[in-house]
């Protein structure tokens, strides 16, 4: 079962990837609305959101301006095309049978100019992989990379490659969350930089609708 904070994390980190100018926000697995509510706090925003837990769902009711409570894939018909100029997904594809579902299903939600967002934990981020090929550890847990209810793992290129079958262009793909191990920056300097990838536990993007892109350009 999820831990009492696991559907109340801020992720202030997140905040800075949604547009300045995006006025009305769909948060998909927005939890209990606490990072929405920091959007509305800090830039004014509408906010909507979307989540499966029913207990979280309610908490969300309160902080944010419409939230819908049930399955994303199913509940994304329910909210109207063309509406919103950004789409949040923090740490919500890996949790899905078919992601790409997800993505495809979110470009006629999204108004001109707008974006999707979304922070994906990275496999290969080091200590995990120390773990895998050192001890020969694959052991899930309650949170995390190896997040016991993660049906879907993804690495920079995997991600890269999912969000343009689904018709987008990736603006901006940073690592976040970068490990503190003594024994990655020996390794990453021993292999010259290589494994420099492996520093983060997530990846942070925005990604824009090629098609969108196209007609401004």
């Amino acid at each position: 079962m999820p831990t009492a904070a696991y559907y109340s994390r801020p992720r202030p980190e997140m905040l800075a990837f949604v547009p300045a100018g995006a006025r009305r926000v769909l948060d998909l697995g927005c939890g209990e609305g606490v990072f929405g509510a920091s959007l509305k706090q800090q830039h004014g925003v509408e906010v909507w959101g979307i989540e499966l837990d029913p207990v979280a769902a309610a908490a969300a009711a309160e902080r944010l301006d419409h939230v819908l409570q049930g399955d994303v894939l199913e509940r994304l018909a329910d909210l109207p095309t063309t509406t919103f100029d950004c789409v949040v997904m923090n740490d919500i594809l890996e949790h899905l049978t078919d992601p790409e579902a997800l993505l495809r299903g979110v470009r006629g939600k999204l108004g001109p100019g707008g974006r999707v967002v979304a922070s994906i934990p990275n496999v290969r981020h080091f200590p995990h992989l120390w773990q895998l090929v050192v001890h020969g550890r694959w052991d899930y847990t309650d949170e995390g990379i190896l997040d016991r209810t993660h049906l879907r793992f993804f690495t920079r290129h995997s991600l890269t490659s999912t969000f343009q079958r689904c018709g987008y262009q990736l603006e901006r793909c940073e690592g976040i969350h970068p490990t503190r191990s003594w024994r990655f920056r020996m390794v990453n300097l021993l292999t010259l930089g290589c494994w420099s990838e492996m520093r983060y536990l997530q990846y942070a993007c925005v990604a824009a609708p090629i098609e969108q892109e196209a007609k401004n350009g």
